[in-house]
Protein backbone atom coordinates (compact mmCIF):
# COMPACT_ATOMS: atom_id res chain seq x y z
CA UNK A 1 0.00 0.00 0.00
CA UNK A 2 2.80 2.30 0.80
CA UNK A 3 4.53 1.70 -2.66
CA UNK A 4 1.14 2.98 -4.18
CA UNK A 5 0.96 6.21 -2.45
CA UNK A 6 4.73 7.23 -3.13
CA UNK A 7 4.13 6.65 -6.74
CA UNK A 8 0.90 8.77 -6.46
CA UNK A 9 3.10 11.35 -5.18
CA UNK A 10 5.59 10.84 -7.03
CA UNK A 11 3.27 11.17 -10.27
CA UNK A 12 1.35 14.18 -8.75
CA UNK A 13 4.51 15.96 -8.01
CA UNK A 14 5.45 16.24 -11.20
CA UNK A 15 2.43 17.41 -12.52
CA UNK A 16 2.40 20.71 -14.60
CA UNK A 17 -0.53 23.42 -15.22
CA UNK A 18 -0.30 25.80 -18.44
CA UNK A 19 -1.23 29.18 -18.38
CA UNK A 20 -5.03 28.01 -18.66
CA UNK A 21 -5.17 25.89 -15.24
CA UNK A 22 -5.39 22.58 -17.32
CA UNK A 23 -3.04 20.21 -15.74
CA UNK A 24 -0.59 17.79 -18.11
CA UNK A 25 2.97 15.62 -17.74
CA UNK A 26 5.69 15.42 -19.79
CA UNK A 27 6.07 12.06 -21.10
CA UNK A 28 9.96 12.26 -20.27
CA UNK A 29 8.86 12.76 -16.70
CA UNK A 30 6.60 9.78 -16.92
CA UNK A 31 8.95 7.63 -18.75
CA UNK A 32 11.13 8.34 -15.40
CA UNK A 33 8.58 6.82 -12.79
CA UNK A 34 7.73 3.96 -15.21
CA UNK A 35 11.12 2.72 -15.02
CA UNK A 36 11.51 3.13 -18.59
CA UNK A 37 15.47 3.67 -19.60
CA UNK A 38 15.10 4.18 -23.48
CA UNK A 39 13.24 6.80 -25.01
CA UNK A 40 12.88 4.60 -27.93
CA UNK A 41 11.06 1.67 -26.01
CA UNK A 42 9.03 4.09 -24.34
CA UNK A 43 7.71 6.07 -27.58
CA UNK A 44 6.19 2.51 -28.44
CA UNK A 45 4.10 2.37 -25.45
CA UNK A 46 3.13 5.69 -26.26
CA UNK A 47 1.96 5.14 -29.76
CA UNK A 48 -0.06 1.63 -28.06
CA UNK A 49 -1.69 4.30 -25.73
CA UNK A 50 -2.59 6.56 -28.49
CA UNK A 51 -4.25 3.95 -30.66
CA UNK A 52 -6.06 2.40 -27.62
CA UNK A 53 -7.41 6.13 -27.16
CA UNK A 54 -8.39 6.17 -31.02
CA UNK A 55 -10.27 2.96 -30.59
CA UNK A 56 -12.32 4.32 -27.61
CA UNK A 57 -13.61 6.69 -30.56
CA UNK A 58 -11.44 9.63 -28.33
CA UNK A 59 -9.50 11.91 -30.31
CA UNK A 60 -5.59 11.16 -29.34
CA UNK A 61 -4.94 14.52 -30.65
CA UNK A 62 -6.80 16.35 -27.21
CA UNK A 63 -4.72 13.81 -24.78
CA UNK A 64 -1.37 13.48 -26.61
CA UNK A 65 0.20 16.39 -27.84
CA UNK A 66 3.62 16.42 -29.80
CA UNK A 67 6.28 19.08 -28.45
CA UNK A 68 9.80 19.83 -28.93
CA UNK A 69 12.34 20.73 -26.16
CA UNK A 70 15.64 22.01 -26.37
CA UNK A 71 18.27 20.28 -23.63
CA UNK A 72 21.55 21.26 -22.83
CA UNK A 73 24.33 18.42 -23.53
CA UNK A 74 27.60 18.55 -22.28
CA UNK A 75 30.27 20.92 -23.19
CA UNK A 76 26.92 23.61 -23.43
CA UNK A 77 25.53 22.39 -26.76
CA UNK A 78 22.01 21.95 -27.59
CA UNK A 79 19.86 19.55 -28.60
CA UNK A 80 16.06 19.63 -30.05
CA UNK A 81 14.58 16.71 -28.12
CA UNK A 82 10.84 14.85 -28.78
CA UNK A 83 8.50 14.98 -26.08
CA UNK A 84 4.46 14.68 -25.42
CA UNK A 85 2.51 16.67 -23.51
CA UNK A 86 -0.10 13.97 -22.20
CA UNK A 87 -3.70 14.34 -19.80
CA UNK A 88 -4.15 12.01 -16.78
CA UNK A 89 -5.95 9.95 -19.52
CA UNK A 90 -2.96 9.82 -21.27
CA UNK A 91 -1.10 8.54 -18.77
CA UNK A 92 -3.22 6.17 -17.40
CA UNK A 93 -3.45 4.34 -21.26
CA UNK A 94 0.46 4.90 -21.04
CA UNK A 95 0.44 2.49 -17.33
CA UNK A 96 -1.98 0.31 -19.08
CA UNK A 97 -0.39 -0.29 -22.46
CA UNK A 98 3.20 -0.54 -20.89
CA UNK A 99 5.72 -3.14 -20.65
CA UNK A 100 5.91 -4.86 -17.36
CA UNK A 101 9.02 -5.45 -17.74
CA UNK A 102 9.90 -2.27 -17.34
CA UNK A 103 9.12 -2.24 -13.29
CA UNK A 104 6.53 -4.77 -13.66
CA UNK A 105 5.80 -8.29 -13.12
CA UNK A 106 6.18 -10.72 -15.53
CA UNK A 107 3.49 -13.31 -15.30
CA UNK A 108 6.51 -16.50 -15.60
CA UNK A 109 7.83 -14.43 -12.23
CA UNK A 110 4.38 -14.90 -10.90
CA UNK A 111 4.66 -17.40 -7.41
CA UNK A 112 3.51 -20.96 -8.54
CA UNK A 113 0.21 -22.00 -6.55
CA UNK A 114 0.57 -25.36 -4.45
CA UNK A 115 -2.22 -26.98 -5.63
CA UNK A 116 -3.97 -26.70 -9.46
CA UNK A 117 -7.56 -25.52 -10.11
CA UNK A 118 -8.74 -29.01 -11.11
CA UNK A 119 -7.20 -30.11 -7.53
CA UNK A 120 -9.10 -27.62 -5.39
CA UNK A 121 -12.32 -27.89 -7.47
CA UNK A 122 -12.36 -32.16 -6.70
CA UNK A 123 -12.10 -31.05 -2.95
CA UNK A 124 -14.66 -28.43 -3.10
CA UNK A 125 -16.80 -31.18 -4.67
CA UNK A 126 -15.47 -33.44 -1.99
CA UNK A 127 -16.92 -30.97 0.71
CA UNK A 128 -20.25 -30.00 -1.24
CA UNK A 129 -21.75 -34.02 -1.14
CA UNK A 130 -20.61 -35.21 1.96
Amino acid sequence: MKKIEKENKTFESIKHIDENGTEFWYAREIMNILEYSKWQNFEKIIEKARISCENSEISAFEHFTNVGKTIKMPKGAEKEINDYKLTRYACYLIAQNGDPRAGGTMPEELPTPEKSLKQLEKEKNKILHK
